[in-house]
């Protein structure tokens, strides 16, 4: 969790600036890591500013990677920072499954990560058909249902069904192990979430003094 927990606090540092900035992409290949696993958000290119005064939200050419945009994003246009939430929460369920968003190497009914695992995220007892399988015995299966409850919030079609950041970091804030720190190495390569735009698998990406 402490890669989601990072990346979550960056987004709410962002919704909560003076000037709300949205992130607008924000994916799994856009999660940078240092050598400690400590994460920083990359690629702002897209980002925009929040609505100002009365205004509910914000109007914009939809752009972005197709199965991380919000649905009422790509429908209208609209831009909030409910659509990041929904974001997060597509990266989230990466990391609990071990799957792209977009997979089109897997069987037809699964292509997309969402709409392949929300049936199970509501049923605890076929949560377990999300989760990868090798994540068995990092986290104990209260941490993954709770886990997988939360990235489903995130992906609630009514954007005002959403948490908001803060809560979202509160949440994972409490599903920390009291060892996350042990044997992250280890935990973090099963992590697994991959970049939609490779054919290779990636974690997080994380730089490196090479490249």
């Amino acid at each position: 969790m402490k890669v989601a927990l990072g990346a979550a606090k960056g987004l709410a540092f962002l919704h909560n600036a003076k000037t709300q900035v949205i992130y607008r992409y924000f994916k799994t290949s856009n999660i940078l890591l240092d050598s400690n696993y400590n994460t920083k958000l990359s690629d702002f290119g897209l980002a925009r500013d929040g609505p100002t005064g009365d205004r509910s939200h914000v109007s914009t050419r939809v752009m972005g990677t197709y199965g991380y945009a919000a649905p009422e994003y790509l429908a209208t246009g609209h831009l909030t920072a409910k659509s990041d939430i929904y974001s997060f929460g597509v990266v989230l369920l990466e990391m609990l499954s071990g799957r792209r968003a977009i997979d089109k190497n897997r069987s037809s009914g699964e292509h997309n990560l969402v709409d392949w695992a929300k049936p199970y995220l509501t049923n605890k007892r076929r949560i377990f058909r999300v989760l990868d399988t090798r994540l068995q015995g990092q986290y104990s299966l209260n941490r993954a249902q709770k886990a997988a409850n939360l990235a489903l919030q995130c992906l609630a079609a009514e954007p005002k069904l959403r948490p908001s950041m803060d809560e979202v970091v509160k949440a994972l804030e409490q599903l920390k192990e009291p060892g996350d720190m042990r044997k992250s190495t280890q935990k973090e390569r099963h992590v697994n979430a991959r970049n939609p735009s490779s054919d290779e698998p990636t974690a997080c990406q994380k730089p490196s003094a090479s490249r």
